[in-house]
């Protein structure tokens, strides 16, 4: 089983247009579309995360549901869910703004212990900023690493969160000895400074880069590097492309059994370029719908 850990909100999302035009509720949140896609996929999944009783959060856990995903680790609050105002450019990429002053995914609070058999908890996005939950999902992060399970972080950078982003550019260097697979965007790379080799030297096993339409780029520690293109796509948002690729990735190498540092290590430039064109599939679907729509998996096809 994979584990996905961290916020689940609401995109609004612009929607019609002239005197029709406003605002549509689209289900979202960077963990939450990374589970729904990994279910979407076929990968056993669960979720971990706190989710408000509104009737967003009832959408939210329904959601989940659909796409099989297991909800037991989900726990449920009477504070209202985030909000995320989204507005999207002429190029389909997608700018936010946020409400979360006293929501419920904020107030997430560490579980005793992970599910039984779980191979990977995967983390990222505003879980890892706003607090107190911030601490808790990086406690929650040490605790697996230590454990010896395989952990993904994609930092996601929502720079208008950041109060001090000197102070989280130090933390996101901390949680690097912890992490097996890293990936980021070119434009989350750029915030956050350093480079691939630097971060690999820090813990992660790979580090995965999206170069958006121009596709994707893996560094290992072994000093390989290789690339694949994006594939063609209508582009109507991008909105959770970079997640879709997230659990592609994961969804790839739990099929390879390649859940451990020296699976990956193992796996060689062949097997990385089929990995990563699998991963673009995936995210150019997406990117081919409104909103967080992830693939499933006869959509994309076998990895």
């Amino acid at each position: 089983m994979i584990v996905v850990a961290g916020e689940a909100l609401i995109d609004l999302v612009p929607s019609g247009t002239g005197a029709l035009a406003g605002l549509a509720p689209r289900r979202g949140g960077g963990p939450y579309n990374t589970a729904v896609a990994l279910g979407r996929l076929g990968s056993p999944t669960a979720f971990c995360s706190r989710i408000s009783n509104d009737a967003f959060g009832e959408a939210l856990v329904g959601g989940l549901r659909e796409a099989g995903v297991d909800v037991a680790g989900v726990q449920r609050g009477a504070e209202p869910t985030t909000l995320a105002v989204a507005s999207i450019a002429v190029d389909g990429s997608a700018a936010y703004s946020f409400y979360v002053e006293g929501t419920s995914d904020r107030l997430f609070s560490a579980p005793d212990r992970l599910p039984d058999g779980v191979r990977a908890v995967s983390f990222g996005t505003c879980s890892l900023v706003l607090e107190p939950g911030a601490s808790a999902y990086e406690e929650l992060m040490r605790s697996a690493a230590a454990q010896g399970v395989f952990t993904t972080l994609d930092p996601n950078i929502r720079a208008g969160l950041i109060p001090d982003p000197a102070a989280y550019r130090a933390r996101f260097k901390s949680w690097l000895p912890s992490v097996s697979l890293l990936k980021l965007s070119e434009e989350d790379a750029r915030w956050l400074g350093g480079t691939p080799r630097e971060w690999l030297a820090s813990g992660p096993s790979a580090v995965v880069i999206t170069r958006g339409g121009d596709g994707l780029t893996v560094f290992t520690r072994d000093g390989g590097e290789c690339s694949v293109p994006g594939e063609p796509v209508d582009v109507v948002d991008t909105i959770g492309a970079g997640d879709t690729v997230n659990a592609a990735l994961l969804h790839g190498l739990a099929s390879r059994d390649a859940l451990s540092g020296a699976a990956v290590a193992g796996l060689g430039a062949d097997g990385w370029r089929e990995l990563l064109r699998f991963a673009a599939r995936a995210a150019a679907i997406t990117c081919s719908r409104a909103g967080a729509e992830p693939p499933y998996a006869h959509e994309v096809g076998a990895f």
